[in-house]
C-alpha cells in the first residue's frame, strides 16, 4: 500500500464517528462448532439501505480482525447482487456510514446471487474528460480505477474530483441518466460475491458489507462463484433504468438453479433491493416463480420509501463523516434517480402529514412539486414522476417471504428548519420509529403482500437493530441458516 493511501486511510478512519465491526468475532473462533456441510438451497442477495451503529470514540482506534474461511465443499449455489447509492445515513447519534439495499437468494436451495441498493456495490470509472472542476482532478485514466467506494477520494477538496466522476445527468427527453461526458461507469464482479462482501477493493473494516453472512455461508460448506454468488448492479439507478440488469438476474436465477441440481433458490434482500425485487417478481410467470425460488428474505426492505431521502435532496448528507461538507456532496445525491424512488410515497404516508417545514411553509406528498422547484432542482421531480410508479405499482411477489427488519430507533420522522438559510443549512431532526434509516411503517409494508398472494408471509421484528447491522445481528444470522439448512 502507497504511503499516500495510508494517510488517507488513516484519515477517513479518524473522521468517522461510526464504525461498523466487519464480521464480530473471528470466522475461526466459531467455525468448530458449526455443522457439517449439507445440502441446502440457493441464495441471492440485494442490499439497500446501509446505517452504522453508534460506537464509543475509543473504538476508533482499534480495527476489528476478520477471519475469512475459504475451505469448504459445494452444497447449492448463492448469488449476491449488489448496489449501492450515495444516500447516506447521518451519523449523528444514531446511523453512520450509508444507506444500502441488497437482495440474497440462498439455496438448501443453494444461494443463487446478491443484489444490492442503494450504495452496495462497488463501482469502476475511466476517464476521457475535457475538464475538471478543479486542476488536480485526474481528466484522463489509462484504465479503471475504484470510484465507489474509495476511501483516498473521501476528503475535502479531493470529495469534488469524485462527485463530478459519481454523478448522473438527466435527460428530460428520454427520461434516463447517463454519466457525464467524458466518463465511463462499470459494475465489477457480476457473479461473484467479492465487490458485494466489502464495497471497498482494499477491505477497510466500515466498507464490510456482507462479509459476515458470506462468511456463514462458507462454514456450511457453500463456494463463493459456486452456490454462493453475487449480482451487483447500478445502484444509483431506480428500476425504470435497470431493464438490463433484470434480465441479467433472471438469467442468473436459472443458471445457478441448472448447475446446483434444479434446486430452487433463496433471495435475500436488504432496503431498496427489496422492492427492486418485488418489480422484478412482478414481471415473472408464477409458474418461473414456483419452479425456481424457494423463498425471499427481505432485510430491512424500504417498501414505501424513507423521510431520509426529502433530507438528502435538501440539505445533502454527509456519510457521517465530519470533515465532509454535506452540501458538497448534495450534487452527487440530487443526480441519482434511486434517490427519487425512494421518497415517501402514498401507499404508507396521507398526504395531510408535514414532512418538511420551513419558516415559509409545509411540504407533504402534495408539495414535491414545490419542494423541488424551491430547493433549485425541478429535474428533481421529473426523476420522482419517472420512478413513481415502480413504488405506487404494489403487486405481491408471488413468492414466499420472510420479512426480518429492526425497530425502536429513532428514525427521521421530519425534516425543520428554524432559521433563514433553506435548504443550504442542516435542519432541526423529529424522530419517530423506525430502523434508524427507514420509517417503521415502510419497513413493514411487506405484510400488504399477504392479501395479494397465496405464498405465505412471516415477519421477525428485532429491537434495536439498526438498518446495517442487521447485516450482522446474530438471530438474523441463525435465520438465515436454518432457512437454507430446511429447518
Amino acid at each position: 500500500m502507497s504511503p499516500a493511501r495510508k494517510v488517507a486511510l488513516l484519515s477517513i478512519a479518524c473522521a468517522v464517528l461510526c464504525v461498523e465491526d466487519a464480521a464480530g468475532a473471528t470466522v475461526f473462533e466459531r467455525m468448530w462448532n458449526q455443522i457439517l456441510p449439507v445440502k441446502r438451497h440457493p441464495v441471492i442477495l440485494v442490499p439497500l439501505v446501509l446505517p452504522c451503529r453508534k460506537h464509543r470514540s475509543s473504538d476508533l482506534t482499534t480495527l476489528p480482525k476478520c477471519c475469512r474461511h475459504r475451505g469448504g465443499t459445494p452444497h447449492g449455489p448463492i448469488f449476491m447482487c449488489c448496489t449501492v447509492q450515495p444516500f447516506f445515513a447521518s451519523c449523528g447519534t444514531k446511523n453512520a456510514f450509508q444507506d444500502f439495499s441488497g437482495l440474497l437468494a440462498y439455496k438448501l436451495h443453494p444461494c443463487s446471487r446478491a443484489v444490492p441498493g442503494d450504495g452496495g456495490s462497488q463501482l469502476e470509472a475511466k476517464l476521457n474528460k475535457t475538464e475538471t472542476v478543479h486542476y488536480f482532478c485526474e481528466r484522463r485514466t489509462a484504465d479503471y480505477f475504484d470510484l465507489w467506494v474509495n476511501l483516498e477520494l473521501m476528503v475535502p477538496y479531493v470529495l469534488d474530483c469524485w462527485v463530478d466522476n459519481m454523478r448522473l445527468v438527466y435527460d428530460n427527453k428520454t427520461r434516463t441518466t447517463r454519466s457525464p461526458d467524458g466518463v465511463d461507469v462499470r459494475v465489477p464482479g457480476f457473479g461473484n460475491t467479492s465487490t458485494v462482501e466489502w464495497l471497498d477493493p482494499s477491505q477497510v473494516s466500515p466498507t464490510a458489507y456482507f462479509t459476515r453472512i458470506v462468511e456463514e455461508l462458507l462454514l456450511l460448506g457453500y463456494q463463493r462463484g459456486v452456490d454462493v454468488r453475487g449480482a451487483p448492479y447500478d445502484f444509483r439507478k431506480a428500476p425504470n433504468e435497470l431493464g438490463d440488469y433484470f434480465e441479467r438476474l433472471h438469467d442468473l436465477i436459472e443458471e445457478t438453479f441448472s448447475t446446483n441440481g434444479d434446486q430452487s433458490v433463496i433471495l435475500v434482500c436488504h432496503s431498496m433491493g427489496c422492492p427492486n425485487l418485488r418489480y422484478f417478481f412482478s414481471r415473472q410467470r408464477q409458474a418461473w416463480k414456483d419452479k425456481h425460488i424457494r423463498a425471499l428474505v427481505t432485510l430491512g426492505g424500504a417498501w414505501g420509501g424513507a423521510v431520509k431521502a426529502l433530507k438528502a435532496y435538501a440539505s445533502g448528507e454527509n456519510l457521517g463523516v465530519v470533515v465532509i461538507n454535506p452540501l458538497s456532496v448534495r450534487p452527487e445525491q440530487r443526480s441519482t434517480p434511486s434517490l427519487a424512488y425512494m421518497l415517501p410515497n402514498r401507499l404508507y404516508w396521507n398526504e395531510s402529514e408535514v414532512l418538511v417545514k420551513t419558516l415559509d411553509r409545509s411540504y407533504g406528498l402534495a408539495d414535491y412539486r414545490a419542494f423541488f422547484d424551491d430547493i433549485g432542482f425541478p429535474d428533481g421531480y421529473e426523476m420522482y414522476k419517472d420512478t413513481r410508479p415502480y413504488m405506487l405499482d404494489n403487486t405481491a411477489p408471488g413468492v414466499e417471504i420472510h420479512c426480518l427488519h429492526g425497530r425502536n430507533v429513532s428514525t427521521i420522522e421530519r425534516i425543520e428548519y428554524h432559521k433563514p438559510g433553506f435548504p443550504d443549512i442542516q435542519p432541526q431532526v423529529v424522530f419517530g420509529d423506525g430502523d434508524g434509516t427507514v420509517n417503521l411503517r415502510s419497513l413493514r409494508g411487506c405484510l400488504r403482500f399477504q392479501y395479494g398472494q397465496n405464498q405465505r408471509v412471516y415477519e421477525k421484528t428485532l429491537d434495536n437493530v439498526e438498518h446495517m447491522s442487521i447485516l450482522y445481528e446474530p438471530a438474523v444470522i441463525e435465520y438465515i441458516k436454518a432457512l437454507v439448512l430446511g429447518q
